[in-house]
């Protein structure tokens, strides 16, 4: 078998596949071993309870889906108190999604995971601030680097940035997360879309908007990934469209270190341990002993490309 262990800043993690959050929870356990996967990724959750967005929440777009779920949460004392509880059983890292209103907010729900059993917290800062006419944290590079360095000093453990696509500013939002403090790079969240039926001429959601995620994503967030491996030092966790060892490869060699798997759980709720069989696979049939050998070998220029080519043929 190939060494498909992983670097995340401090955490290594035995593979390079986990859940995108939002897509995995503790009854995925009665159908495969969650110690197989690189890291337990937790649906985010909020300082105190919160309903989520009015029904229809969820809908198919071209084999991509739309959701707009609007992150309903138990709060933070329930999941101390039941989920972490949980997973401390594993020896898998156990890391937490968080989200808040305002940077208060933030702060305080940061502090409170900081708790024994998580290894790193995910910081969803690609969600709407209240405080910026609901503009996400993650939208400018000033409001990223102001989030970030609160976030910093409210907890020791690692944090990872969830950045969103929905910014002109990908390179400059992933400097300043990694000037704020961040850890890691999670490229991306959904990118704010909507879909109409024709018939009732209503929104499709009923929210209006909603997230892209699965394939249709993919090709925007891989870029993603490939801009903020470039712009920053801090290693990129790739998430969009992920279904196959092949969209894992893709983001790799563009330049993230380990990605997360969401649409496709849905789908298959064996997903990941599939992607991480056939990964080993890929590697072992081209006689590549490590996984990490691959991180950001993309051909983008005629000299990388000469390389490449070399290395095919050798």
């Amino acid at each position: 078998m190939s060494d498909l262990s992983v670097q995340i800043g401090a955490l290594t993690l035995k593979n390079p596949v986990m859940p995108a959050s939002g897509t995995f929870s503790e009854e995925l356990a009665e159908v495969f071993d969650l110690e197989r996967i690189g890291a337990h990724v937790t649906k985010t959750i909020t300082l105190g309870l919160r309903e989520g967005n009015p029904t229809p929440r969820v809908c198919e777009v071209n084999g991509s889906m739309l959701n707009s779920i609007g992150i309903p949460s138990k709060g933070v004392t329930a999941f101390l108190e039941k989920v972490v509880p949980f997973y401390r059983r594993y020896e898998t890292p156990l890391v937490v999604s968080i989200s808040g209103n305002t940077a208060d907010e933030f702060a305080e729900l940061c502090s409170a995971v900081s708790v024994d059993g998580v290894a790193a917290i995910e910081v969803n800062i690609s969600c709407p601030n209240i405080e910026e006419d609901g503009k996400a944290f993650a939208i400018r590079p000033s409001s990223t680097l102001d989030i970030m360095k609160r976030l910093r000093a409210a907890s020791h453990l690692p944090l990872w940035a969830k950045l969103t696509p929905n910014t002109g500013e990908v390179p400059d939002v992933a400097r300043a997360a990694e000037d704020g403090g961040a850890d890691a790079l999670v490229v991306a969240n959904t990118i704010l879309s909507m879909a109409i039926d024709i018939e009732t001429r209503r929104p499709r959601l009923g929210n209006v908007m909603g997230g892209l995620s699965g394939p249709g994503l993919k090709p925007i967030a891989l870029r993603m990934a490939y801009q903020c491996a470039r712009a920053s030092r801090l290693p990129v966790i790739g998430c969009g469209g992920i279904a196959t060892a092949s969209d894992v490869l893709e983001y790799m060699i563009a330049g993230a270190s380990a990605v997360q798997v969401g649409t496709a759980t849905f789908i298959h709720p064996t997903a990941m341990l599939t992607i991480i069989d056939d990964l080993d696979t890929w590697l072992r049939a081209r006689d590549i002993s490590s996984v990490r050998d691959i991180i950001g070998t993309v051909a983008d220029g005629e000299e990388d490309l000469a390389s490449t080519m070399m290395a095919v043929a050798q």
